[in-house]
């Protein structure tokens, strides 16, 4: 991997610093996804910042899944997520962790802080739970069980662990401070009772720790240096330090916070993207109208121009809102060095050479870059029918045109100089075929004694392939979708985020595997669809434009 240097911020000189000072000796980071949904860009710029740093200081980034919520976890999910973290072009630690793997530990630490007189067992309901514990403005009230003796918690939790009691019925509390300003501290559940089959340890529990609990500890018994977490954990801070603080664990790894990725005309609540996948407004988590990293992918998004739109949109503690013509200039500037050109019509029209001529009327060979010359080249076939592009006919141009029109000239790209003679039209009016005539002099040249500035990309009728053409747009139409209290975000979804056309390419397109990219020429950058693109006729995503449509 050869990416630009990183960009300095915050959490590096932090870094620096404790490597300097010899608080650590090296760097150990982690990623700790929940295998409840897809990894969105949002995941992607966590991902680069904690494998980013382990690998520019030398140091290690566990991949650990945070498996504590069974009834929304599956193995398909986990797997989704080890195949994007290396399609991004990073490798964990060793083997995946998981949270799971400590389990055992997790409940021997809870009978500690039991023992030590530092949690309790409550037979609170939720809604009893949620009235003792106050408002941001009002301390919290002792719940009644809250004095019960190390002894008798301690009994009642193993009993909560054998099965004895429903779901629900009984929590595990952390005894801290009911009247703490803080309310992640007002006696936090860290254990509840869920019979729920979990995907890696089956039936064999029916207590499950929670988040909070489990994470510090997870972190400290890996003896992460940094963790790093977006800014909605800086209030879970304190007790984070509080659980590791009471606790003989090897080590108290410093938790920092930083802004979460927000990304204009589109929304990274896994909520919301499930929500999208379960109603049918897309195909699926890899539909490439998702933010998801499978989506993108499919989509031709490539790994190295995430990478640069993590790198150009910073680490920071500030809203981090970023517009999404960011991310797709990232795309679009890696791709304009890295794929070939060929020539496709999406939009056909068909146009016939009335004065082609067998023997006379000659193809012509072209680089597939023009500034990659190793990229090789091809043979740009032409035949008396072609297909261009339909708008790149007017009969009533606006000023300035430089494509076809009755009477006028433009180049055909790689090849002759051709003149508008006629165009056939049907009943309706609407323009169905063009003829026009080659001047045979100007393959490779330009024509003598005048001028011809338009150039229009087409294909041989007798020599391309059939494909079909996935145009996509943005999901929604607003910046913002979710960020209006009286409306649904599903109000703002783009009827025409994916428009489906039937046209034409190249023939050398013809043996392109799954995520080929191309660039097609004037009309932007497309990839061969990794799942549906052989069949009839080869399927071809849009990736991103030539030119950025939405800028204002």
């Amino acid at each position: 991997m050869s990416d630009p240097a990183p960009v300095q911020h915050f959490i590096r000189s932090i870094v620096e610093a404790d490597l300097a000072s010899g608080k650590h000796a090296a760097v150990t980071t982690r990623f700790p996804p929940e295998p409840n949904g897809y990894l969105h860009i949002g995941h992607a710029k966590s991902i680069c910042l904690n494998f980013g740093l382990a690998l520019d200081y030398q140091g290690s980034c566990n991949l650990r899944f945070d498996d504590t919520n069974p009834e929304k976890e599956t193995e398909e999910y986990a797997s989704a997520i080890q195949d994007d973290v290396r399609w991004l072009g990073f490798q964990w630690n060793g083997a995946v962790r998981w949270a799971s793997d400590y389990f055992p530990a997790l409940y021997d630490y809870a009978e500690a802080l039991i023992t030590k007189g530092l949690a309790y067992v409550d037979d609170l309901t939720p809604e009893e739970m949620r009235e003792y514990r106050g408002t941001l403005t009002q301390a919290g009230r002792a719940s009644p069980f809250r004095a019960r003796a190390w002894e008798e918690n301690l009994d009642l939790f193993r009993r909560m662990k054998a099965g004895e009691f429903p779901d629900g019925s009984r929590t595990l509390r952390a005894k801290i401070d009911m009247a703490s300003p803080n309310m992640n501290l007002r006696d936090p559940v860290i254990y509840r009772i869920k019979r729920a089959h979990h995907i890696r340890t089956g039936d064999a529990w029916c207590i499950y720790p929670m988040y909070d609990y489990t994470h510090c500890i997870s972190d400290a018994l890996e003896c992460i240096t940094h963790s790093l977490c977006t800014l909605e954990f800086e209030d879970h801070r304190p007790l984070y330090d509080w659980v590791l603080e009471q606790l003989p664990v090897p080590s108290h790894p410093r938790q920092i916070e930083f802004s979460r990725l927000e990304l204009h005309y589109t929304v990274t609540s896994k909520r919301k993207l499930n929500q999208l996948v379960t109603q049918g407004h897309v195909s699926g988590w890899d539909d490439p109208r998702m933010p998801t990293i499978h989506g993108m992918r499919r989509r031709g998004y490539t790994p190295e121009g995430i990478r640069e739109f993590t790198r150009r949109i910073g680490i920071s503690k500030s809203e981090n809102v970023v517009d999404m013509a960011v991310l797709e200039g990232a795309i679009r500037e890696d791709l304009e060095t890295k794929v070939p050109r060929v020539m496709a019509v999406v939009h056909p029209l068909k146009l016939v050479l009335s004065n082609y001529q067998d023997g006379l009327t000659a193809s012509r060979a072209a680089g597939f870059h023009p500034n990659h010359p190793e990229f090789g080249e091809r043979i740009v076939a032409i035949s008396r029918e072609i297909w261009v592009e339909q708008d790149d006919y007017s009969e009533n141009p606006p000023a300035g045109w430089q494509r076809l029109t009755p009477g006028g000239e433009v180049r055909l790209r790689y090849s002759y100089v051709i003149r508008c003679d006629e165009a056939i039209k049907d009943d309706e009016g609407n323009v169905t075929e063009l003829r026009c005539s080659i001047d045979h002099e100007t393959l490779g040249k330009n024509p003598v004694g005048r001028k011809v500035k338009g150039v229009i990309h087409w294909v041989s009728a007798s020599h391309c392939l059939p494909i079909e053409v996935r145009l996509y747009d943005r999901l929604f139409l607003d910046p913002i979708p979710d960020g209006h209290k009286d409306r649904d975000f599903l109000e703002f979804l783009n009827p025409e985020s994916l428009t489906v056309v039937s046209g034409w390419a190249e023939a050398c397109v013809r043996e392109a595997a799954p995520e080929t990219r191309y660039q097609f020429e004037r009309l932007g950058y497309f990839c061969a669809d990794r799942h549906d693109y052989r069949g009839e006729r080869l399927a071809f995503n849009r990736t991103v434009t030539l030119k950025d449509n939405w800028s204002k």
